[in-house]
């Protein structure tokens, strides 16, 4: 499993998803399902920590343009000034409405993001690695 930063989403949405070719939860191997769990309970603490949001979704889409076409996971903070942005909207309306306006954050703000994001990644897999030891 693996995660990346996407855009047309607020600043702080991350993606999970698997290395291989997968295209619905029913599809994970043991080994990549054993892994999701963590990976998006992670992730979670991650935006939490750094966002502080009112609330964080995990959705997963696998939508292309006719068909299924890969597996993803999104983690995305969303905040009163999110919220208000976009008129009040909540859940797949909001989400909806921030893919069709097609606002990207600032890339500047982004890569600062992911910098700190990467270094709580770390501590907290260093943290599950001395608590397992």
């Amino acid at each position: 499993m693996v995660n990346h930063v996407v855009g047309p989403m607020n600043l702080g949405t991350l993606i999970g998803g698997p290395r291989e070719h997968v295209v619905t939860i029913a599809e994970l191997d043991d080994t990549a399902a054993a892994e999701l769990g963590p990976l998006l309970r992670d992730t979670a603490r991650v935006v939490e920590t750094l966002c502080r949001p009112e609330q964080t979704y995990v959705c997963m889409w696998s939508h292309g343009p006719d068909t299924r076409k890969h597996l993803h996971i999104a983690v995305q903070p969303v905040t009163a000034e999110v919220r208000a942005r976009y008129g009040g909207l909540r859940s797949e309306q909001l989400q909806a409405r921030m893919l069709a306006d097609g606002d990207e954050p600032d890339i500047t703000e982004v890569e600062q993001f992911c910098e700190r994001a990467r270094e709580l990644f770390r501590a907290i897999t260093n943290s599950s690695a001395e608590t397992r030891s």
